[in-house]
């Protein structure tokens, strides 16, 4: 244990596509335990997990997508819900931590801890050594969440979009990430000077210029990634669409990039009188944005919510693939509370999809304990059940499908 230191899924068609690699050559990761201190509302949980399905039952609001939000903080150093750090400490509590046991390929136990204090810097360790920079730890324990907020993906602005695709590159190609990071570094400095133009009246051409250099220089690599990413990805996200939907639409992602047109040195020098006049930069990489479509025609407007849900979760399900495909073993999968308006039928066969040996370890949320007993009743899945009430969790079953 960890010392107290602060009918749309069919099995058949996805083994025998062309997308699917075989997973036999792989290397496996898992999180073997996972220890939680003043963490949102659980006060304190020690959890000793199953390798391949975890589920967590519990009323709404008991802290069972907490659970999930922490195991995603160790892959990620941050909340996938975009709260602060110290949101996240638990009410009139002074820090909370996190601490999680990886097992990977058979070597020796990985230990990742986050600590946030509330009038510290956080604290992120892989083997009790500290990062210098938060960035090298992207990649190391890949994860996908598929959680009910990714109808956003279609419905909100373009800033979630593009955090999607730097989140999926991000976790294979440190350069990207590297770039990605000076160029937002590199914006910030450029928009602070333009407000301070407009503060002081004044104006030079030549210290503007220094930013624009290093934006145009970054913009470069990110661009052609970003093209990169969705060739290679769309014919993957597609596959799965056709698997989840058991439709006939056709779906596509298009990237849309006024680099397009020209190089970002220009589009800057066009738009520098209105960059003047509004105080920031008006054209750039972080200006892209993806269109989603459903034959021919926008999915936020045409598309109806079981189009949509099918395309949400698709999407999320190709990253998995093509994360496995890039790294080489199987990145950790959350569902939070997916099962919501599905019927039996359809759950079952998510259940029995995910559990397959093709992908590795699953934490599951439900509301319904019951729903999930039965579903693993019946099958020789490994799992554990975990019940969470009010932030105080207990495993309560499991095995290999007798509870």
């Amino acid at each position: 244990m960890l010392n107290a230191e602060c009918g749309m899924w069919d099995n058949s068609i996805i083994h025998h596509s062309s997308f699917i690699i075989h997973h036999s050559s792989f290397n496996n990761m898992y999180l073997h335990e996972l220890k939680l201190t003043n963490f949102k509302n659980c006060e304190a949980a020690d959890l000793l997990l199953s390798e391949n399905v975890n589920c967590f039952v519990g009323l709404n609001g008991a802290g069972k997508t907490n659970i999930l939000d922490s195991i995603y903080y160790l892959s990620f150093c941050k909340s996938f819900f975009g709260a602060t750090d110290k949101q996240n400490i638990r009410h009139e509590q002074d820090f909370f931590a996190i601490h999680g046991v990886y097992s990977h390929d058979g070597k020796d136990d990985e230990l990742v801890s986050c600590v946030q204090k509330r009038d510290q810097k956080k604290s992120f360790r892989f083997n009790k050594k500290e990062y210098d920079r938060l960035s090298d730890h992207i990649g190391k324990f890949p994860l996908v969440m598929i959680s009910p907020y990714d109808r956003d993906l279609i419905n909100e602005g373009s800033d979630l979009r593009r955090k999607f695709i730097d989140g999926v590159i991000s976790q294979f190609d440190p350069l990207y990430l590297n770039a990605l990071l000076k160029y937002n570094r590199a914006l910030l400095q450029r928009n602070m000077q333009l407000k301070q133009f407009a503060e002081s009246r004044t104006f030079d051409r030549d210290l503007l210029r220094l930013w624009d250099d290093q934006l145009a220089h970054h913009a470069d690599d990110i661009h052609a990634k970003r093209h990169q990413f969705l060739e290679e990805f769309l014919p993957i996200f597609q596959h799965y669409y056709e698997i989840v939907s058991g439709g006939t639409e056709k779906v596509n992602v298009i990237y849309q990039s006024r680099l397009d047109e020209k190089p970002l040195y220009e589009l800057l020098e066009e738009s520098l009188q209105q960059d003047r006049y509004s105080g920031y930069t008006n054209v750039g990489i972080h200006k892209d944005d993806l269109d989603f479509t459903l034959d021919g025609h926008p999915l936020k407007r045409f598309g109806s919510q079981g189009q949509q849900k099918s395309f949400v979760v698709s999407i999320r399900l190709a990253q998995f693939e093509f994360n496995y495909q890039k790294i080489g073993y199987k990145p950790i999968l959350l569902l939070d509370d997916i099962f919501d308006k599905l019927d039996d039928q359809r759950v079952m066969k998510l259940v029995r999809l995910v559990g397959d040996d093709h992908f590795g370890q699953v934490f599951i949320t439900d509301t319904q304990r019951s729903r999930i007993e039965q579903l693993f009743e019946n099958t020789d899945i490994d799992h554990k059940i975990f019940e969470v009430v009010k932030g105080s969790v207990k495993e309560i079953g499991g095995g290999d499908g007798i509870l």
